[in-house]
């Protein structure tokens, strides 16, 4: 049986990639899915007509023509090393353990296949407009942000208990998570900082012993930002405001748009941001097409690496930046 794209894991992360490959044209039985768990693979059979694995060795690797990692993100290391071994082009899921990703880094020393590190808000729209509007150079330089990203951890997965899946893990939980994730398209934009100090704690019940606000500053010598991540905020946001030398940018994602001021004019200008379809079960604000571009991307990465925006590098330096914040408040095992 061909199956020239493999993903492995098929949780809610998985399941979400199946349908990107499909998005794309990829036809049905040209994907493959790998789990441990029937239940899982029944689902992703029955609802999308993929093959499924519950023994990797049952894999044809000769026809597969690139491997995505969907597990849970302390097990990252296991599906990259499957590709690797295989020589096969990967695409890893957000990472939030520092650890697992220097080991796939080093495990790729000698092997260099092309490993690509999700990097999914460089695909929103809204991002998209607003990395335009900066290197335009018309409204001067960065001098400060703000950023408040918020949502309600039960909210993720209503159909199964937090405790139930790695977001409840205090390694990977989910404020945690969500940290390098919102860095990822942060420091594409404004680099990465000379120095970074928060504080995260508890606040709020969730049936599950994780931190849930992180709240830290980032210091660029000549500009500074500053950023709330929770998974307690009952009204899922992403707020952001940047203050330019000429202007100020605000973006609130529930109301898809941006406003940019423009001081010298006094013009407010609007820049209304596209629909996108939503799956089921999902925040109506959380569209599938910034998945879809991503996979897109990395399949342009596989012939052009130079195409794809992000690297393993470049994840380590923001999982080290998630490490700095830790530390400033007493350290993840304080």
């Amino acid at each position: 049986m061909v199956n020239k794209y493999l993903v492995t894991g098929l949780g809610s992360m998985g399941k979400r990639r199946v349908r990107c490959l499909l998005s794309l044209g990829i036809e049905k039985g040209n994907i493959g899915g790998f789990d441990l768990r029937e239940d899982r693979r029944i689902e992703a059979s029955e609802k999308y007509g993929i093959s499924v694995f519950k023994n990797i060795d049952d894999v044809n690797f000769s026809e597969v023509k690139a491997v995505i990692v969907s597990l849970p993100p302390d097990k990252h290391s296991i599906g990259a090393k499957i590709a690797i071994d295989h020589g096969k082009p990967v695409f890893i899921e957000a990472s939030v353990v520092l650890e697992d990703v220097l080991k796939i880094r080093d495990y790729n020393k000698d092997r260099d296949v092309f490993i690509a590190p999700s990097c999914t808000m460089m695909y929103h729209h809204a991002v998209k407009d607003i990395f335009d509007i900066i290197n335009s150079k018309k409204y001067g330089r960065v001098c400060n942000f703000s950023y408040h990203s918020g949502q309600y951890l039960p909210d993720w997965h209503p159909w199964e208990d937090v405790k139930d899946y790695y977001v409840g893990n205090r390694i990977t939980g989910g404020a945690r998570e969500i940290v390098p994730f919102e860095l990822t398209w942060i420091t594409s934009f404004f680099g990465f900082p000379r120095e970074t100090k928060g504080y995260f704690r508890k606040t709020i019940e969730l049936g599950c012993e994780i931190e849930d606000t992180y709240a830290f500053t980032l210091d660029y010598k000549d500009m500074v930002g500053s950023m709330v991540v929770d998974v307690a905020a009952r009204y899922a946001v992403r707020n952001l405001i940047i203050n330019l030398e000429k202007a100020q940018i605000q973006w609130r994602w529930d109301n898809r748009e941006i406003e940019l001021y423009e001081a010298e004019s006094g013009r407010r200008i609007f820049f209304k941001q596209p629909m996108s379809v939503s799956a089921k079960g999902y925040n109506e604000n959380i569209g599938e097409r910034m998945y879809v571009d991503e996979i897109r991307a990395f399949f342009d990465g596989i012939n052009d690496r130079s195409l794809y925006p992000n690297t393993i590098e470049k994840d380590i330096g923001v999982l080290k930046i998630l490490g700095e914040i830790e530390n400033s408040d007493g350290g993840f095992n304080r």
